[in-house]
């Protein structure tokens, strides 16, 4: 059972372990975020690394008391960072005829926002 004082230290460590699992992906198999990176954007697989990057250490940095206070601060940047591939990736799976994609993506959206907050709460702690 979680307590009010438990549940944020929970929800850190939740937004760690996502960073931590989406950094990884980013790293290994970069070829899944590609198609939503916009093309007009430059080096193009050097930013999908780099996010990546930027996950892992979010996740690290979160972790750890005496890191939690920045690395909150940089893990709100960053998810409002990437949030405009997240709608490109939303839109983009319109075109797909599979439904369950097409319904991810869009619910994933508002998904950012208590992320957000959690790594807002971990800056503010």
């Amino acid at each position: 059972m979680t307590t009010p004082s438990t549940r944020p230290a929970r929800d850190v460590a939740a937004l760690a372990a996502l960073f931590a699992t989406s950094g990884t992906v980013h790293l290994v198999k970069p070829e899944v975020f590609l198609p939503i990176v916009p093309k007009s954007l430059p080096a193009r697989r050097e930013l999908v690394t780099w996010s990546g990057v930027a996950e892992l250490a979010c996740a690290a940095g979160l972790l750890h008391p005496r890191t939690r206070r920045a690395s909150g601060w940089a893990s709100a940047a960053l998810l409002l960072a990437v949030y405009p591939a997240n709608v490109k990736m939303a839109k983009d799976a319109q075109r797909s005829r599979r439904t369950a994609l097409k319904v991810g993506t869009v619910l994933r959206l508002p998904l950012q926002v208590p992320m957000i907050r959690t790594a807002l709460r971990a800056a503010r702690a």
